[in-house]
């Protein structure tokens, strides 16, 4: 009788264990070269961040991709100097948490974990394409997550009425 309970308590405690990082997507394009080389460099970044989860089959493995997307002006004319995406992914076994704590684990916590790969890919990108490296700054997903929550609230609360 005692095996059958901690086998049952084993079932119910939370794991969590990332299965595999892996790269979903790249694109770059830098629609003005060469000429945007001969101009002076007078960059403004524009930085697009989404995140996406997938229940893999019936199990308790998720893919979880982040979609970075630097879309980087030059000078005054604000002409496309380029546009580089990345979508970072993955393999992430979430078990044994209630639905909030899945929801907040998926939707911070997870892409806490891709974005310095994400990161370092987009820079990769951008240095190869002779460009100067973006080092982006750290991004509180967590706040990220706040955020959208609240912005889910607001959206249920205004169709109620």
């Amino acid at each position: 009788m005692s095996e059958q309970n901690i086998g049952t308590e084993e079932a119910q405690t939370p794991q969590f264990s990332l299965q595999r990082v892996y790269v979903k997507d790249l694109s770059f394009e830098a629609p003005k070269s060469p000429e945007i080389f001969r101009s002076e460099w007078a960059p403004s970044v524009g930085l697009e961040l989404n995140t996406q989860q997938i229940r893999l089959d019936d199990s308790e493995f998720y893919e979880v991709i982040l979609s970075l997307t630097a879309t980087v002006k030059n000078g005054e004319t604000e002409e496309v100097a380029f546009i580089a995406e990345v979508q970072q992914a993955g393999i992430f076994l979430v078990s044994g948490f209630e639905p909030a704590q899945l929801s907040h684990t998926l939707g911070s916590f997870c892409p806490s974990i891709l974005f310095p790969y994400a990161r370092e890919a987009l820079d990769n990108m951008v240095v190869r394409g002779s460009f100067p490296a973006l080092m982006l700054s750290p991004v509180n997903f967590d706040a990220l997550y706040a955020q959208e929550l609240q912005r889910m609230e607001e959206a249920e609360q205004a169709a109620q009425h």
